[in-house]
C-alpha cells in the first residue's frame, strides 16, 4: 500500500514543475464534480418520486374504481384504494428522504472544499515563493558567471601586458584585475546565499507538498467512502420502497382472498330481491266471446272463478215477506 501513496508518486525532477500537484488538484476537482452530479441526480429523482406520488394520490382519491361494488368485493376494493393511497404517501416520503440525502452530500462537498482551500492557499504561496527564489538564484548565478569571465579576461590582459614598458597601463590592468576578483568574491557569496535560501525554500515546499498529499489522500478516501455509502443507502431506500409497497399490496391480496363469490351473490339477492313469483302467462281474449279473462296484464291471476250467471228467479212474489231471500241468503241486515 505504501507504493500507492499520493506523497510517493506525485513529484517531478523539475524544481519549478507543479505537474504532480496539479494532477492531484484536478483529480480532487473531478471528485467534487462527481459528488455534485450525484447530488443533482438525487434531487431529480426526488422530483420524479414526488410527482409520481402526487399523481398516484390523485388517482386513488379522485378516480372511481368499482364504487358501486358490494359486500366482500367492495371491502377488497376499499383496501386496494387505501393501500394505493399509502403507496403514494410512501413515494412522497421517499422524495423528502432523497432531498435530505442530497443536502447531506452538498454539505459534505462544501466541507471538503473549505478544508482543501486552506491547503491550496498555502501551496500556492509556497509555489510562488519557490519560483521567485529560483529566479533570484539564477540571476545571481548569471551575475557570478559574468564576474568570473570578467576576472579571467582581466588576468589574460595582465599576462599579455607583461612585456609592455608602460607601467601606468600595467597598473590600470592590475587594478582592474583586483576589482574583478573582488566582484567575483561578492557575486559568489550572493550566489551561494541564494542557493542556500532556495534550498531551504525547496525543503519547506517539499515538506508542505507531502502534507498536502497526505491531506488530499485522506480527503479522497473520505470522499470515496462517503460517496459509496451514500449510493449504497440510496439503493437500500429504493429497495425498502419496493418492500413497503409489496407489503401494502399484500394487504390487498389478503382482502381479495377473503372475498367470497357466494357471499356477494347472497348479499345482493337478500338486499335487492324483487319477488319470487314470475308473471302469469298472458291469456288470449276473443273480442266476441262473452267470457273474457279479466285478469290484468302483467299481474298474477286470482282464483280460477267461473263468470257469475244470471240472477235466480225469486220463489215468492214481491209482496211476500220472504221476497228478500235468495236461496236462503237475505239482502236485509239481520
Amino acid at each position: 500500500m505504501t507504493g500507492a501513496l499520493f506523497k510517493a508518486n506525485f513529484w517531478s525532477t523539475d524544481i519549478l514543475s507543479t505537474v504532480g500537484y496539479d494532477c492531484l488538484i484536478q483529480h480532487l476537482n473531478n471528485g467534487r464534480k462527481n459528488c455534485k452530479e450525484f447530488e443533482d441526480f438525487l434531487k431529480e429523482r426526488a422530483s420524479i418520486e414526488e410527482k409520481y406520488g402526487k399523481d398516484l394520490l390523485n388517482l386513488s382519491r379522485k378516480k372511481p374504481c368499482g364504487q358501486s361494488e358490494i359486500n366482500t368485493l367492495k371491502r377488497a376494493l376499499e383496501v386496494f384504494k387505501q393501500q394505493v393511497d399509502n403507496v403514494a404517501q410512501c413515494h412522497i416520503q421517499l422524495a423528502q428522504t432523497l432531498r435530505e440525502e442530497a443536502r447531506k452530500m452538498e454539505e459534505f462537498r462544501e466541507k471538503q472544499k473549505l478544508q482543501r482551500k486552506k491547503t491550496e492557499i498555502l501551496m500556492d504561496a509556497v509555489h510562488k515563493q519557490k519560483s521567485l527564489q529560483f529566479k533570484k538564484t539564477m540571476d545571481a548565478k548569471k551575475t557570478y558567471e559574468q564576474k568570473c569571465r570578467d576576472k579571467d579576461e582581466a588576468e589574460q590582459a595582465v599576462h599579455r601586458s607583461a612585456n609592455l614598458v608602460n607601467p601606468k597601463q600595467q597598473e590600470k590592468l592590475f587594478v582592474k584585475l583586483a576589482t574583478s576578483k573582488t566582484a567575483v568574491e561578492d557575486s559568489d557569496k550572493t550566489y551561494m546565499m541564494h542557493i542556500s535560501t532556495l534550498d531551504k525554500i525547496r525543503e519547506d515546499w517539499q515538506s508542505e507538498h507531502i502534507k498536502a498529499c497526505e491531506m488530499f489522500e485522506a480527503q479522497e478516501c473520505e470522499r470515496i467512502n462517503f460517496f459509496r455509502n451514500a449510493l449504497w443507502l440510496h439503493v437500500n431506500q429504493l429497495s425498502q420502497q419496493c418492500v413497503t409497497s409489496d407489503d401494502m399490496y399484500e394487504e390487498v391480496r389478503k382482502s381479495l382472498e377473503a372475498c367470497s363469490i357466494e357471499k356477494d351473490i347472497a348479499f345482493f339477492v337478500n338486499h335487492r330481491k324483487t319477488g319470487q313469483t314470475p308473471p302469469a302467462p298472458i291469456m288470449y281474449e276473443n273480442f266476441y266471446c262473452p267470457q273474457k279473462n279479466t285478469a290484468s296484464q302483467g299481474k298474477a291471476p286470482g282464483p280460477n272463478l267461473a263468470r257469475r250467471g244470471p240472477l235466480p228467479v225469486p220463489r215468492s212474489t214481491p209482496d211476500d215477506q220472504d221476497y228478500s231471500l235468495v236461496n236462503d241468503y237475505s239482502l236485509i241486515y239481520q
